[in-house]
């Protein structure tokens, strides 16, 4: 049985069994969405979460095993390896314990202990640390070292040489440092202060000490962050007196002649070597988990982002609010085809109103525009004011505010000078804006999720990190909508189950040159789509116009002969899913037993159960539908924000500090974790997620730090 398999077994509260399928799925090939939503049977219906944290240990834990191997053969070729060390690099849980065993047979830079080897004091070393009782004078023993061709000219030469070797060893000794640590991670404290005078966004910082046990990510990505600017200094405070104590009592006997020398050493060691070190450690630890908490939280705030509901079949204006250079439009067709471009100033310092709205009422003449996207960025309360006052005139027409995060980003992208070489950066923002309200999970693609502005401190992560974490974000939330073949861009089709960057763009070439795909197995023409990526990516392909109803399903290639059966058994045909004459198809599927489902459909219960949820509603979107548009045009600025005003704002980001909330000022305001509920919670992500609309109410607003404080539990409260 492989012992991965087994440890995370126990991990997961997973069967063996089924572990074991999904590492042998995983090393075949198999991406986490298809393995999620095609071999339910195979690991017990574990959902996408678990089975990609999942493969993140298995990844670990098998780095582990080969760092395991290296170090076993590296100190077998020293010939130092004994059954006892054999034990404890076998025994070891995580790759820092690995390499404080492996710390004293580690190939050294030269350091003062080396320089005493030369010296050839190491047998003086060990005979003083030995503590041999018979050893009464230390200076006599170390006559017999003195050499004036190796610089060793008098006894306390010696000595000194031998409380470097000394020093050392005690600084490699795995225990040593595993009681220090447990000390500083129990006992210690993240301490910062001031490196510099002046104003800086670090002021909670200048004077801060938090215990190591307790210490927040986000605030030791802070200080981290203000350390690396030159504001702050900081570093890991303990009682260094318990730690050296600690170090006394157990490698000093005392009572013998070398005690006083060796406890010396030990102050020697842990001063100069030990702390350092273990200081270091602690702080990457502390960075380490604070950056996995921050990727969390951005994945946590993705999601939702990525999977706000679409606004169909509408033709829409995207307006990208300006001052100085206007206000950019485009209006994109159903499809997000772009209809017509312009600019318009009704802004200031322009406030060219009259001729602004004449343009606009032109347009949404001229293309029966029903739906406006407004940018939420600079200029943009201007610009809903005069968007909500040009509506009125228009029946049947709504707008919308749209987060801008990433939006120029992907204007000045290679991506988005290739999709339209024709416009300017700034129109092809307002395009990014109109097809944002239409599909954001389509149109977000495009843009590297680091720019998307929903996480804290995602610019000190490591980028190799974030990227694979966020990647699999986009990649769930692509493949539970599922993508339409026929109108997908390359952007989009790359996250597709078994596809890739080259693959996708190989489907939109082969389709912009032969057309649309009349079926799913069509795709197969294009070039780079082989066997096992068109098992992978198929199920997660949408072809609407297909004379095959289920080629508009989640229903897999591969499961339809059992759905086709599933059918003929309850009574219904395939012409009765594609007319939604299916009613009471769900009620008979549930008389059926598990051993009736596998004998006459030949797959397992929850394949049978998927296929039923797609029969019921073929070509559905998960995402639903788009929730009512919210008008807000009681805020002009920061300064018509007063202490206790009631006004509704969207969430635009979770951290693990609050909540920030959009209100219609070109400032989110902060909601703190305390003032979310009115009863404890450990995470703001409990009362809120990202695009909730909430009600608050302003606490404070400060004009000239642009800090806006507001409470959602007062709000509740009535206060």
């Amino acid at each position: 049985m492989d012992k991965n398999a087994q440890a995370l077994a126990n991990e997961f509260q997973m069967k063996i069994e089924h572990v074991s399928n999904v590492i042998e799925m995983l090393d075949e090939g198999d991406t986490i969405p298809f393995i999620a939503r095609y071999r339910k049977e195979r690991h017990g219906a574990a959902d996408d979460q678990v089975l990609r944290a999942l493969s993140e240990r298995l990844n670990y834990l098998r780095s582990l095993d080969q760092r395991r191997e290296e170090i076993s053969s590296s100190i077998i070729a020293q010939e130092k390896m004994t059954e006892e060390l054999q034990a404890a690099i076998e025994n070891a849980k995580t790759l820092s314990e690995l390499e404080d065993i492996y710390r004293p047979y580690r190939p050294k830079r030269r350091t003062r202990a080396t320089i005493a080897r030369e010296k050839g004091l190491e047998k003086l070393a060990e005979a003083i640390y030995s503590q041999d009782p018979g050893i009464s004078d230390l200076n006599e023993l170390a006559k017999d070292y003195i050499s004036e061709e190796k610089g060793v000219l008098t006894e306390q030469d010696a000595l000194d040489g031998a409380s470097d070797i000394i020093a050392e060893m005690l600084s490699d000794d795995a225990q040593i440092r595993f009681r220090v640590k447990a000390l500083i991670r129990q006992a210690g404290f993240l301490r910062s202060e001031r490196a510099k005078e002046g104003e800086s966004v670090y002021g909670m910082y200048m004077d801060f000490r938090e215990s190591i046990k307790n210490a927040q990510g986000y605030r030791v990505l802070a200080v981290n962050r203000g350390e690396k600017e030159g504001w702050l200094k900081a570093g890991i405070e303990v009682n260094d007196e318990i730690a050296i104590f600690d170090m006394v009592k157990t490698r000093v006997k005392s009572g013998r002649a070398a005690a006083q020398f060796l406890e010396n050493t030990v102050r020697d060691a842990y001063q100069r070597l030990i702390f350092p070190s273990v200081e270091r450690e602690i702080r990457n630890e502390l960075t380490d988990a604070a950056c996995e908490n921050a990727i969390g939280t951005f994945k946590m705030n993705l999601k939702p982002l990525l999977m706000q509901p679409p606004l169909k079949n509408r033709v829409t204006l995207g307006f990208d609010p300006a001052y100085r250079t206007g206000c950019k439009l485009a209006v994109v067709d159903e499809t997000g085809k772009v209809l017509e471009t312009g600019v318009v100033y009704p802004t200031p310092p322009h406030n060219k109103k009259a001729e602004a709205r004449e343009k606009l009422n032109a347009m949404i003449r001229r293309h029966n525009i029903t739906a406006i996207a407004v940018g939420n960025g600079t200029a943009s309360k201007e610009s809903e004011i005069f968007v909500s006052e040009l509506i009125k005139e228009h029946a049947g027409v709504s707008y919308m505010m749209v987060s801008e995060a990433g939006a120029s980003v992907y204007s000045a992208s290679p991506l988005g000078a290739q999709e339209f070489p024709e416009y300017d950066v700034s129109l092809r923002s307002a395009v990014s804006i109109a097809r944002r309200l239409q599909d954001p999970l389509a149109e977000l693609v495009k843009i590297d999720p680091k720019a998307i502005g929903v996480g804290q401190y995602q610019h000190d992560m490591q980028p190799s990190k974030l990227d694979e974490a966020l990647g699999g974000v986009v990649e769930d939330c692509v493949n539970a909508v599922g993508v339409n073949l026929n109108t997908a861009s390359a952007s989009l089709l790359s996250y597709v189950s078994g596809l890739t960057n080259a693959s996708a763009k190989a489907i939109v070439k082969y389709r912009e040159e032969n057309g649309a795909f009349k079926t799913r197995k069509d795709v197969k023409k294009a070039p780079r789509i082989g066997p096992k990526a068109f098992e992978q990516s198929a199920g997660f392909l949408r072809v609407p116009d297909s004379e095959n109803i289920l080629d508009n399903t989640g229903v897999h290639p591969e499961s339809y002969d059992a759905a086709k059966k599933l059918l003929l058994a309850l009574g219904y045909t395939l012409e009765d899913v594609k007319n939604g004459r299916v009613t009471g198809l769900v009620e008979k599927f549930r008389a059926l037993s598990d051993a009736e489902i596998e004998k006459t459909l030949g797959v397992g219960s929850h394949t049978a159960k998927d296929i039923v949820e797609e029969l019921i509603k073929p070509g559905r979107d998960i995402r639903g539908e788009l929730p009512e548009t919210m008008l807000r045009a009681d805020v002009m600025s920061i300064s018509d924000l007063k202490s206790g005003l009631r006004i509704k704002g969207t969430v635009r980001n979770v951290t693990d500090f609050g909540a920030f909330v959009d209100i219609g000022v070109h400032q989110d305001g902060l909601v703190h974790i305390s003032e979310l509920a009115d009863r404890f919670i450990r995470h703001p992500s409990e009362v809120v997620r990202v695009g909730d609309v909430v009600d608050t109410v302003v606490l404070s607003a400060d004009e000239k730090t642009g800090r806006i404080s507001l409470s959602m539990k007062r709000c509740a409260a009535g206060k």
